[in-house]
């Protein structure tokens, strides 16, 4: 059977045309899976990893509340006098400046309002030209967050500033300053759980394990909470003891999901 010059040239269309598609579909499924790596076929794992970190910083906050007339710069003046004696108490105790912030300074009026209604013998009421509200004295609060490196001082301080003129500590939390090396070691771990289960599910569904995907992590580390509630509850400022203070440990656990492709 004798091929013409014509067939051949049609054969060779052919298989140009084939190749060319093979080439243009291959270009786009690539392109496709690496806009949308979802188009692979795939599946994740989880994996978590865990350290036990010891706090190095103790945080708390305190306030000077200052209550009074309507004499605004005699009250500025005490609760000024009474923070910068709280501070200065403070940096006594060892902490050094870059670890005490004033996280706010305020000015509150209070206002003393009247009631010009005139009511008749039914109960029903009529309003009356009223004066505006009256100014009849300001709150001035001083708020101040302190960092302790120092944990054998910690009961020593909140009492101090109490001492101080500080009428309200609250908030004191144990945490590590710089959390990036027990991070680091959860991650690690976290990974090297979830590729290890990758490996394990490729090897029981019969295929080969691909390449990585995606990683996509969530990080906890539960924080040791201390309130030391002295706001309104001191009667007498001369009796207060130092708290026992213990920070005890955190752990840091880190969760990862490896998206693995199907080879």
């Amino acid at each position: 059977m004798r091929i013409t010059i014509k067939d051949a040239l049609n054969i060779s269309i052919i298989i140009i045309l084939l190749v060319g598609a093979y080439g243009v579909w291959n270009f786009v499924r690539s392109y496709a899976e690496s806009i949308d790596p979802s188009s692979l076929r795939s599946f994740t794992v989880t994996g978590e990893g865990k350290t036990v970190a010891v706090p190095d910083v103790a945080i708390f906050h305190f306030s000077i509340i200052t209550e009074g007339g309507t004499d605004l710069g005699g009250l500025q003046s005490k609760n000024i006098k009474d923070a910068n004696s709280a501070i200065a108490f403070v940096k006594s105790e060892g902490v050094d400046s870059k670890d005490i912030k004033t996280t706010s300074y305020n000015i509150q009026p209070r206002y003393q309002y009247y009631d010009c209604r005139i009511y008749g013998p039914l109960g029903e009421g009529s309003a009356e030209p009223c004066p505006p509200p009256k100014i009849v004295g300001y709150t001035v609060t001083q708020a101040v967050q302190v960092k302790v490196r120092d944990f054998d001082k910690t009961g020593n301080i909140l009492s101090g500033v109490v001492d101080r003129g500080a009428n309200d500590v609250s908030g004191l939390t144990f945490t590590v300053d710089d959390p990036t090396e027990p991070e680091t070691q959860a991650r690690t771990e976290a990974i090297a759980k979830a590729k290890e289960k990758a490996q394990a599910v490729a090897t029981a569904g019969g295929f080969r394990l691909g390449k990585l995907i995606s990683i996509d992590e969530g990080f906890y580390a539960p924080v040791p909470y201390y309130k030391l509630g002295v706001g309104g509850e001191v009667a007498s400022r001369a009796d207060t003891t130092p708290p026992s203070i213990e920070p005890g440990s955190e752990e840091v656990r880190v969760n990862v999901t490896l998206r693995f492709a199907i080879e």
